[in-house]
Formats: C-alpha cells, sequence, structure tokens
C-alpha cells in the first residue's frame, strides 16, 4: 500500500483532486491510503511524527507557509517522496525543479493528465524499492537504487557515491547489468543516475550537487537519449 497526502488549503480542490486519485487507484489496482492537509503547516506537524508518505499533491500558493517552502523542508532529510505540484500560475513552474519535483500541473488539473503523472509516480516508487546488493569486507550492504547518484571505477574498485559511499572490488560492467534504465553510462569510468543530472554538456553530467562527472565523446549522444526517455513527459499537462 502506497500513502498519498493532499495539501491545499482549498477544500473543494481537496475534494476534486482527491476524486480523480481514487479513480486513479481503482483503475491501477492500487492500494492507496489517502489523506488531507488544509495547510503546509499541518502537513509538516503530521509529518513530523510519521515520515512515511509516498506521494505527495501539493499546492504552491497557500496562506502561511507555501509549497515550495514546505517541499524544501521534506527534501532536507527525504529524497524518495515523490512530490507533485498544483499551481495556477507558470511562474512557479522553474522552483519545481529545486526540490526535484516529480512534474507541476497547471489549474484546473484534468485527470487525463494526473493520472499520467500518478502513472510514473507509481513506476519512480517501484524503482525506489530496486536495491543493489554490494559485498564489502565483513559485511553485505543492499543500497537502493534512488540513493545512488554514480558509480566510479578507480583501478579494480568501484566506488558508489550515494548517501554514504560504498566501495566494492567488482567491475562497472558487473554493476552496470545490475541497473535499470535510470543509469547510463557517461564513459569508460562512469555510470550516472539520471535522476540527479541537472545538465548536460559535450564533456560533462553536471549533477544537481554541483558534481562534475567528465562525459565520452561516444557517450553524448546516448546520455541525451537516456535523458529525454527518462524525462520525457515531464514537461507535459504545463
Amino acid at each position: 500500500m502506497y500513502r498519498m497526502a493532499i495539501c491545499d488549503d482549498n477544500p473543494a480542490d481537496i475534494i476534486y483532486l482527491k476524486s480523480f486519485v481514487e479513480k486513479w487507484a481503482e483503475n491501477a489496482e492500487t492500494a492507496l491510503k489517502i489523506e488531507s492537509y488544509s495547510s503546509a503547516e499541518a502537513f509538516l506537524f503530521q509529518y513530523e511524527e510519521d515520515k512515511s508518505v509516498d506521494l505527495l499533491l501539493l499546492d504552491i500558493e497557500m496562506e502561511g507557509m507555501s509549497g515550495v517552502e514546505l517541499a524544501r523542508k521534506i527534501r532536507q532529510e527525504n529524497r524518495s517522496v515523490q512530490i507533485i505540484f498544483i499551481t495556477g500560475y507558470m511562474e512557479y513552474i522553474a522552483e519545481g525543479y529545486d526540490v526535484e519535483a516529480l512534474h507541476y500541473l497547471l489549474k484546473p488539473v484534468t485527470a487525463q493528465k494526473l493520472y499520467g503523472v500518478l502513472d510514473r509516480a507509481a513506476e519512480r516508487l517501484k524503482s525506489k524499492e530496486k536495491e543493489l546488493c554490494l559485498a564489502l569486507p565483513g559485511a553485505v550492504v543492499r543500497v537502493a537504487f534512488c540513493e545512488m547518484r554514480y558509480l566510479e571505477v578507480q583501478r579494480n574498485y568501484v566506488t558508489v557515491h550515494g548517501t554514504e559511499d560504498y566501495t566494492v572490488k567488482k567491475t562497472l560492467n558487473e554493476l552496470e547489468k545490475e541497473l535499470d534504465g535510470s543509469f547510463c553510462r557517461a564513459g569508460r569510468s562512469y555510470i550516472v543516475n539520471l535522476h540527479f543530472v541537472r545538465k548536460i554538456t559535450r564533456t560533462q553530467v553536471i549533477l544537481k550537487d554541483g558534481r562534475e562527472i567528465p562525459l565520452s565523446r561516444n557517450c553524448y549522444e546516448r546520455m541525451n537519449r537516456a535523458m529525454i526517455r527518462y524525462f520525457g513527459n515531464c514537461s507535459e499537462g504545463a
């Protein structure tokens, strides 16, 4: 079962969105627990007690704390919750990138566009459950795909850079076979998690944290195609 929160200071909008979400869950045969909050502060109060929310439908323009401010607080410690912004104004859209929002939808939201975004959110959540099993000296560590920013090879060892860094004696090719389509090769020495990519140039992949990964010339086109496939639906409905 997934847990969703709808945060909007307009009760009518909450009812409107909830009706669509319930219909989507029924069609997708997905067990979904839905909770609603009339302010960012109300959500944050509950969130401090229980952080197990998976999806968040979040209005940007609210009295008191805005949706963007709330998202920034969540992202300080939680990178996996799928945040979908709801907004009535185009000028707020750019702010969603700073907090790694999955998508933004302009009001009035239609069922078709919301269903498409919820489908993507469900796929992300399934991907979040995928893990890489790493055999370390004296221990075995499971690292979620969603935590891995990039993999880097040095001599006979590969370091997985994520929430924590882990180094294993394995080849990059061996680990690449265990990953999914959210990862792409940047050259002989690097594999990058596309979710953490901010910008691609002819010579570099720049991550959201500012890290610059060297990009091989023969990987540039492949990286761009991978990014288009991965983020292809981000601008739909905006």
